[in-house]
């Protein structure tokens, strides 16, 4: 155990390390952790947060591939445009944890986004909160929100689709 003299109490880095890596293990971004005279707060950005893009932009082993479109090769001119635009596919924000999702800061305060809100990558769209800690959840993506999947307070699952975005 280490004495760390600005917080008055000892603190043992196996226990500060095992922690760590349980918030990696259930994809957690924020722990908090208050007792008598010691208190811990860690943050850690969620890698690999694939959810808000289209699957078929990543290869097998989950790296971003953007591929050229089909039938043209890299780097060449765009094709002339059809006389029929095929609908651009929306894609989802899925939840990265476990937990309990809401669509606002405070219960009386209103949604982060709603159906034809306009969203940014660094957009926050809800709060999923996990032991006790509230996440925030970006959108990751520019688009608009074509639906909400779930309704508020209502548990979630890892990887569960909570909106729909057309991308911009």
């Amino acid at each position: 155990m280490l004495r760390d003299s600005t917080l008055g109490s000892d603190v043992d880095l196996k226990e500060i390390k095992s922690i760590i890596d349980l918030m990696k293990k259930n994809s957690l971004s924020e722990f908090e952790l208050e007792e008598k005279d010691f208190k811990i707060k860690l943050k850690r950005p969620i890698a690999g947060t694939l959810a808000a893009l289209p699957a078929a932009a990543y290869s097998e082993d989950g790296e971003y591939a953007n591929p050229a479109p089909a039938g043209r090769p890299a780097g060449s001119a765009p094709a002339p445009a059809a006389p029929a635009a095929p609908a651009v596919a929306e894609a989802e924000i899925k939840s990265p944890m476990i937990g309990t999702f809401y669509r606002t800061p405070s219960p009386d305060a209103a949604p982060y986004v709603d159906v034809g809100s306009e969203v940014g990558p660094d957009t926050v769209v809800c709060i999923i909160e996990a032991m006790k800690v509230m996440n925030e959840i970006k959108a990751e993506a520019r688009g608009v929100i074509t639906s909400v999947l779930l309704d508020n307070a209502k548990p979630v699952e890892f990887g569960q689709p909570l909106f729909k975005i057309r991308p911009l």
